[in-house]
C-alpha cells in the first residue's frame, strides 16, 4: 500500500515542518496524497528539547502530491509578506516544477494587485489576502460553486481544488521577485487568522 512518506511532501514532513493538519493522507484517487494545514518556513533557535512553534510559517496551505513523484504540482498558501516567498523556495527546494499551479497570498500587497512572480524555478501566482481566507479566494478565483464541494471530505475539497488549479490559465502582470519586494507594504499585524 502506498503512503505518504513515498510522495515529495515526506521530507518536509520529516523535518517537523508540516503543522497543524486539518487533513493529511491519501485522497480518493490513487496515489494521490493532500495536506490542509500550516507549513514552517523559519523555525526558532531551540534550547534543549524544548519545543517552539515557528517563527515564520505559511498559513491556510493546501497542497497535493504524488506518491512516486519527484515534485509538488499544487501549492497554496499565506503569508504575512510578499517576502516570504524566498523562505518558501528555500524549503520546497527542487520539489517545485516549472509547470506547477503555485498560489502565494501575501496581506501585504494591495487589494488591487495581483502578479505572476517567477522564482526557484517556478512561476507563482501572486495575490493579496485581506479578510477572506485562501479557500474562499481559490473557489472565486476557479469559479467553483461552493455547492459543489459542500458534501465532499476535506480531501476531495483540496483534490478538486487542485485540479482547478491545474486548469488555471488566466494571465497577471509578470514581474520578478525584486519588484515586489519593493511594491510590498508593511506587514499587517492580524490576530485570530483562520486555517
Amino acid at each position: 500500500m502506498t503512503t505518504f512518506s513515498a510522495t515529495p511532501l515526506a521530507e518536509i514532513d520529516a523535518q517537523a515542518r508540516l503543522l497543524s493538519p486539518v487533513f493529511k493522507g491519501a485522497t480518493a484517487r490513487a496515489g494521490r496524497f493532500a495536506f490542509r494545514g500550516e507549513i514552517a518556513l523559519k523555525f526558532h533557535a531551540c534550547m534543549a528539547d524544548e519545543k517552539r512553534p515557528p517563527e515564520i510559517k505559511l498559513d491556510q496551505v493546501m497542497t497535493v502530491a504524488d506518491a512516486g513523484a519527484a515534485t509538488i504540482p499544487f501549492l497554496a498558501g499565506m503569508a504575512t509578506s510578499l517576502e516570504h516567498l524566498q523562505l518558501l523556495c528555500e524549503v520546497l527546494g527542487d520539489k517545485l516544477a516549472a509547470d506547477g499551479k503555485y498560489f502565494f497570498f501575501a496581506s501585504n500587497l494591495d487589494i488591487t494587485n495581483r502578479y505572476q512572480i517567477p522564482y526557484g524555478g517556478a512561476t507563482f501566482y501572486v495575490l493579496p489576502l485581506d479578510e477572506s481566507t485562501v479557500y474562499n479566494e481559490l473557489l472565486d478565483l476557479f469559479r467553483i460553486e461552493r455547492i459543489d464541494l459542500k458534501k465532499l471530505d476535506t480531501g476531495a475539497k483540496v483534490l478538486a481544488i487542485a485540479d482547478a488549479a491545474a486548469r488555471f490559465n488566466q494571465k497577471f502582470e509578470e514581474i520578478s521577485f525584486e519588484q515586489g519586494l519593493k511594491v510590498m507594504g508593511p506587514i499587517k499585524i492580524k490576530e485570530n487568522r483562520p486555517v
